[in-house]
């Protein structure tokens, strides 16, 4: 139990839903979904819809989505790739021998074909009780009638990645008077209002095919991309085969490659052989360690982990315990390694959201654009704020992760889904684009380990390996950094929190539902 004399919060505590999002509007959207009939994927696409209007630098129907669901919180573990693929013309001869030596940050060669709202459809025809129009209303009304800006929204879109004032249209609708808007400012999307009721009305196809799909196109094409119609209606989202690890007696389950959800279970793989739960919670020597097996872990991320539609990825293997083993075993408790490759990842704007209802469906849904405010460009008419997914291809062609024609990028976004004993015990994500391996391990070990509820587990101070300096929150104890100091770390604080969290743990035997929020962002976790 915490200390009620500090500031902090409680986690909340219900018997029929809840839910958990990184905004109250999107919250309650998800609330009044579960009330007044609809189950846990309504909820979700529902509240992904409003973070699309209400976080416009995080996410929206011009980015994409990954979701873990398990239906009635037995049985398998079902996941949907819902991430956008590569125009059918981008090959990487092309980019070669236009002079490209990486793939841009912005532009629009940044973009890969949006897969969100085709996932959001096709979700809800197969797991929801509701339709499209039903879901999308809120977002509708909050787009059309105005919404006040929040407090952490109004700090990510001061400083944006993306030089909004790059497009005429990006420039327009979101530097009002040209400024970004201030907390407390009402902020109203017209255009993307417009877009929206068209979805509501014709499902996928208001949005792959005709008015909306040719103005993003057309767009494109003006500044010299590659997309064309024939992508976007060809664009489909698909269910996989969910990967996992069983760590102290609970199975993690993860996306499987494109996503790197497989980054998660090997530093977990690895922690599995450490007593961390016999050391200091918030001690330099279990940071250490996660430190390490991380940097281990995000080698094989970026030297492996692509398409599996294109390429082989040696999932098993990565997986296995002997590869634990191997990699554990280089890990020096009192020493950071030498000779690993750098580590250079860059910031993200995501939204994930947890939602279980009273049947115990438990949705782990994660929607982005990315980059805030994705590749810059906007849908003139239709306000659509486009991805940079495509940014992360590589331009070498013995790459795994190299660009080809109707190809999925590396992602960074990944829902999370604990199993114990074939049952659902918690949906749960952490944000923050190359952070979230990261997030995620922090976060289940708070929580196995070391015993804490969903909010304490969010809330402890976080760390992690970027640019070869550890880069350390401010609620990081002064011995504990000094501890990662003489073990050859460099500290460095981080301009921004790192990421943002959420989870729902589900009780079998006293048929609760316990749920955390990170004060990182201005959301909420509410049940009922």
């Amino acid at each position: 139990m915490r200390d009620f004399q500090l500031p902090g919060r409680s986690p909340a505590r219900a018997t029929e839903g809840m839910a958990a999002t990184s905004h109250p509007l999107s919250t309650l959207a998800a609330i009044d979904m579960l009330r007044s009939g609809g189950n846990a994927m309504d909820a979700a696409v529902c509240a992904a819809a409003v973070q699309g209007v209400v976080e416009p630098q995080s996410t929206g129907i011009g980015g994409d989505c990954f979701v873990l669901y398990c239906p009635k919180g037995e049985g398998d573990v079902i996941a949907f790739n819902g991430s956008g693929r590569s125009p059918a013309a981008a090959t990487i001869d092309w980019y070669l021998e236009k002079g490209f030596g990486e793939l841009p940050k912005q532009g629009p060669h940044a973009v890969t074909v949006p897969g969100a709202v085709d996932a959001w459809c096709r979700l809800l025809e197969d797991h929801g009780r509701k339709g499209i129009a039903d879901a999308l209303a809120p977002a509708i009304h909050y787009a059309e009638n105005g919404y006040v800006v929040h407090d952490r929204v109004a700090f990510d879109w001061h400083d944006p990645e993306t030089d909004l004032s790059a497009d005429e249209a990006a420039r327009r609708i979101f530097l009002p008077g040209g400024r970004p808007p201030r907390a407390g400012d009402v902020h109203r999307q017209p255009e993307l209002a417009a877009t929206l009721r068209l979805i509501a009305r014709k499902g996928r196809a208001g949005f792959y095919e005709g008015e909306v799909a040719d103005d993003l196109v057309n767009r494109l094409r003006q500044l010299g991309g590659l997309h064309t119609l024939d992508d976007f209606a060809a664009t489909k989202g698909d269910y996989r085969t969910a990967i996992g690890t069983a760590y102290r007696g609970h199975d993690i389950h993860q996306m499987p490659p494109n996503n790197q959800g497989l980054t998660a279970l090997l530093m977990l793989n690895v922690l599995s052989g450490f007593d961390v739960g016999g050391l200091d919670p918030d001690g330099a020597e279990r940071l250490h360690l996660e430190i390490e097996a991380g940097r281990l872990a995000y080698r094989d991320r970026d030297n492996l982990l692509a398409d599996q539609d294109h390429v082989a990825v040696p999932v098993r293997e990565l997986l296995s315990g002997a590869y634990a083993d191997r990699l554990r075993a280089s890990i020096d408790p009192e020493r950071a390694m030498t000779g690993l490759p750098r580590i250079d990842l860059p910031g993200s704007d995501t939204v994930y959201i947890s939602v279980v209802d009273r049947d115990r469906n438990a949705v782990s849904f994660i929607n982005s654009t990315y980059y805030s405010f994705g590749s810059g460009i906007v849908g003139p008419r239709t306000g659509v704020v486009l991805q940079n997914r495509g940014s992360s291809f590589r331009l070498d062609p013995k790459h795994p992760n190299c660009i080809a024609p109707g190809k999925r990028p590396m992602h960074t976004i990944m829902p999370g889904m604990m199993t114990r004993n074939g049952r659902a015990v918690m949906p749960f994500g952490v944000m923050g684009g190359g952070y979230q391996p990261f997030g995620h391990v922090h976060l289940l070990t708070n929580m196995i380990d070391f015993g804490m509820d969903p909010q304490q587990a969010i809330d402890a101070a976080r760390v992690f390996y970027n640019q070869d300096v550890v880069e350390a929150e401010r609620g990081v104890r002064a011995d504990a950094i000094e501890g990662l100091r003489r073990r050859g770390h460099r500290i460095v604080a981080p301009e921004s929190p790192l990421g943002g969290g959420q989870a729902i743990l589900i009780d079998w035997e006293k048929g609760t539902l316990t749920g955390g929020s990170d004060p990182r962002k201005d959301g909420l976790v509410l049940g009922y």
